[in-house]
């Protein structure tokens, strides 16, 4: 597992160049979004992310919640990029996770195998399980701490080069700054940001999970969504499928 930090300046040219390619993005962002409804934004963000980034084989980008397990998927390029975000709130661990914490890059190039497959065991499993064998979590940066994540996967080992990394930060600065802006007009508080109605609604079904199983167990919230989460694992599912399954009432985990 590596941690890139920001490094330093290669001289004028250098900075002429990061100015001329973090303008190239955030146009291509605005005009992903431009004249799109509400509800067809992350499909248009992911869109053009996909094409910023034509390196990896998938990517995916969630918006984070106060509390562990909260987070949301905001976007994915396709199945495994989806799975692979849900799979690391279900597990509590992962390059997502860490990057969160860390507020800065997290690179797993190899986790089949090394230093990447022990600091996650439980991840690097199940990563390779779906087919992925590299992953890199890029913050997307808030003025009080990270909106979220960016996440990126390769089904093939390898790590990032430098040109890579850098584009991967300036596209996850460009949508912090997208995903702010659309958010501006909302009144809503919460924690978790308003406009993504698809998202939210995951969020509000763990949430409404989480406190069916706090009132037939009589445990605290944290307890109840360790043994949601702990059922989605054992189940090698996720947790927003464990707690539609609760709010149903075809998954009873109070004898787990």
């Amino acid at each position: 597992m590596t941690v890139a930090g920001d490094s330093a300046p290669d001289g004028e040219e250098a900075e002429h160049t990061a100015r001329l390619e973090r303008a190239r993005i955030a146009r291509e962002l605005t005009a992903a979004v431009s004249g799109v409804p509400p509800d067809g934004m992350p499909d248009a963000l992911c869109r053009a992310c996909v094409a910023l980034l034509p390196d990896v084989s998938g990517l995916s980008a969630s918006l984070a919640g106060l509390a562990a397990g909260a987070g949301v998927v905001l976007f994915a390029s396709d199945d495994v990029a989806s799975l692979l975000a849900e799979m690391q709130f279900t597990l509590g661990e992962g390059p997502c996770t860490q990057a969160l914490r860390l507020r800065a890059p997290v690179l797993a190039p190899d986790l089949t195998r090394g230093p990447d497959a022990r600091q996650w065991p439980l991840f690097a499993v199940q990563a390779t399980k779906v087919g992925v064998e590299a992953a890199f979590s890029v913050p997307l940066p808030g003025a009080a701490g990270p909106l979220g994540t960016l996440d990126l996967y390769r089904d093939t080992a390898g790590g990032m080069e430098n040109g890579q990394l850098r584009t991967a930060l300036l596209v996850a600065d460009a949508l912090a700054l997208a995903v702010s802006v659309l958010d501006h007009a909302s009144t809503d508080t919460s924690d978790v940001i308003t406009w993504l109605q698809g998202a939210e609604s995951d969020r509000d079904e763990i949430h409404q999970a989480t406190g069916m199983i706090m009132v037939q167990m009589g445990v605290s919230a944290e307890e109840a969504l360790l043994r949601l989460r702990a059922r989605a694992f054992a189940q090698e599912t996720t947790a927003t499928d464990v707690a539609r399954a609760i709010i149903a009432r075809t998954t009873d985990i109070r004898h787990d």
